[in-house]
């Protein structure tokens, strides 16, 4: 195993990820607002957010494929692509095979949810992603976050550990 792997080559491509968020925000509130309006408000909710995740689970797997080993220390690697655009402000707690453990102290994605009026959708567009993320990257790794910025917290708290003993691929 590579003792500093690098990120993968334009992941999210040069818009950066911020950008891209709330391109997708300006497009989906008006639309699940209209929905909403139209047809049963929680199952509207329901719909969109399970799309969402199954969307982020491809994208997990995706970013597994594309990086030589589907391992902590290789997923680290990829939060540089949620930073571009100074997007995130974190600090890191720990970082080991089994543990990958951070505090975000500023997010402007919830920023951004807010300054567009819409923070209520700020969670299922953005925070709860990374859920469906890590599981379609590798089934192993789970994420504990009992806190988000996006909900008021002062931090969002990740915690990502390796669930069992066996060996990632790569």
């Amino acid at each position: 195993m590579e003792n500093n792997p690098s990120p993968p080559a334009d992941y999210m491509n040069a818009v950066g990820l911020l950008n891209r968020r709330e391109i997708e925000a300006r497009m989906l509130a008006p639309l699940i607002n209209t929905l909403c309006n139209e047809f049963d408000r929680e199952r509207i909710l329901e719909i969109v957010c399970d799309a969402i995740q199954e969307i982020a689970r491809q994208q997990g797997a995706q970013l597994a494929n594309s990086l030589e080993a589907n391992d902590m220390e290789h997923f680290a690697t990829v939060q540089e692509t949620w930073k571009k655009d100074n997007a995130i402000q974190t600090e890191l707690l720990e970082l080991t095979h089994e543990q990958y453990s951070f505090n975000v102290f500023r997010c402007r994605y919830a920023e951004m949810y807010y300054h567009l009026g819409i923070p209520e959708l700020g969670k299922m567009l953005s925070c709860n992603r990374d859920f469906a993320l890590i599981e379609g990257f590798n089934p192993n790794i789970h994420l504990t976050r009992t806190q988000t910025i996006m909900e008021g917290a002062d931090i969002c708290d990740f915690r990502f550990r390796l669930a069992t003993s066996k060996k990632p691929r790569g």
